[in-house]
């Protein structure tokens, strides 16, 4: 590397540390998630508002490829704490109303996304028909299980009837829906002359679960399961979670599977204080310098400046399926069980946050090619739409002068996860 590009990626990175934060406080003061603000700031510094010679200038095409690649580290990082923290408790014992409104919520958006797929297909020219048309549905159906964690907690919903329904609801569809993308990534990745990779796959989560984690399970009991996170501990854990996402990237995935299933088979049982501690050390690495990264390389990939009459067409369109997919799968499945009417909508309007998952698997599919650049912009800022709608829509539904045991009696299934809370 060059002086001037030590400078210029120094630099960049400066500034987006900065520009991240403010907007992320901005959006907290607003009521909104952070990952609103700081999407907002890597759009902003993009050529949507700045055009591409400012964008240029800020970001040269020089050191673009090192942000990406800091980029796809906190892709991995973040998938890999996504796993960590997936409570199968949650997918146990659920009962039909979280299963059937997790399903509801995945099989409606995901048909009406395909339908949408059809529709675009031929002004968009994807590498792949097949993969573009499954890959919208898959986007659609995403519930960002993480921010809708953060909404909850924030709201203080998270221990209320409606909120660990919302919570099951959205740890089963964030399994569904990542199955699905790994078999469109499969699809489309796999068309290529190394497509016997795939086969390798089976071999893969047979280590992970056989070998790996029995290994991770020794290293637990070896620091007593709650002991602060040792640095070979610590060691282990990065090397694992890069290594398993460099297979699956190899095998024809996308890395950010293999990242999320290292989480997964992390021993979960008394290990409490040694999560947190794995939480704490790489999530804050990553919450604040890997993924203000990656959202500048969201940004500065979406340009909204020349869409035209047919682009904002098209937006509404891709609003209208991704809101009334996810809102009408969940709500009505939900009202089939007896829920009231106000808890399946706030229900709904949970199940229809996006945020950062979102956010990976467009990223994903730019990088597949089944997404071209201006589909992709307009997926994002679909995405930060549906995500800033859900506080607003919440306080609605539910404002504070409405008591959950108002709301209780209707909405208490014997078979559902929040029954005897």
């Amino acid at each position: 590397m060059t002086t001037n590009q030590l400078f210029a990626l120094f630099s960049d990175l400066a500034l987006i540390l900065v520009l991240a934060h403010l907007l992320g406080m901005v959006a907290r003061r607003l009521s909104q998630p952070a990952v609103i603000g700081e999407v907002l700031a890597g759009i902003a510094l993009g050529p949507t508002l700045l055009g591409h010679t400012v964008s240029d200038f800020l970001f040269p095409t020089g050191i673009r490829p090192m942000l990406t690649a800091l980029a796809d580290v906190g892709m991995a990082v973040f998938m890999f704490i996504v796993g960590l923290e997936l409570d199968r408790g949650l997918l146990r014992g659920t009962g039909r109303l979280a299963v059937t409104v997790s399903v509801s919520s995945i099989v409606l958006p995901f048909g009406l996304g395909a339908l949408l797929a059809l529709l675009l297909v031929d002004d968009n020219a994807p590498d792949h028909r097949l993969g573009f048309v499954l890959f919208m549905g898959t986007a659609m159906a995403v519930t960002a299980f993480p921010v809708l964690a953060r909404i909850l907690t924030d709201r203080k919903m998270q221990h209320t009837p409606v909120g660990g329904l919302a919570l099951a609801c959205a740890a089963i569809g964030d399994v569904l829906a990542w199955c699905m993308l790994a078999a469109v990534v499969a699809i489309v990745g796999g068309a290529g002359a190394d497509q016997w990779y795939l086969l390798l796959l089976v071999p893969y989560a047979g280590v992970m679960l056989w070998v790996v984690r029995p290994l991770l399970r020794g290293l637990v009991a070896a620091t007593g399961g709650t002991a602060r996170l040792s640095p070979v501990a610590l060691t282990v854990v990065l090397a694992g979670l890069l290594m398993s996402g460099a297979v699956t990237e190899k095998i024809g995935l996308h890395f950010i599977f293999g990242a999320f299933f290292f989480g997964v088979v992390m021993p979960k049982e008394s290990t409490e204080q040694l999560r947190a501690d794995i939480t704490e050390r790489i999530g804050h690495m990553s919450s604040h310098l890997l993924l203000p990264v990656f959202f500048i390389s969201v940004g500065l990939k979406v340009d909204l400046s020349h869409l035209g009459r047919s682009g904002w067409l098209d937006f509404g369109l891709i609003m209208l399926v991704a809101v009334s997919g996810k809102f009408l799968g969940a709500f009505l499945s939900a009202r089939a069980h007896g829920v009231t009417a106000r808890q399946s909508a706030v229900l709904a309007t949970l199940m229809n946050t996006r945020g950062l998952t979102e956010l990976i698997i467009l990223t994903a599919g730019l990088q597949l090619g089944v997404l071209n650049d201006r589909l992709y912009s307009l997926m994002v800022a679909m995405a930060v739409v549906t995500t800033a709608m859900a506080g607003p829509l919440l306080s609605l539904f539910q404002p504070d002068t409405v008591a959950d045991h108002d709301l209780l009696p209707a909405a208490r299934d014997p078979r559902s996860p929040t029954a005897g809370r």
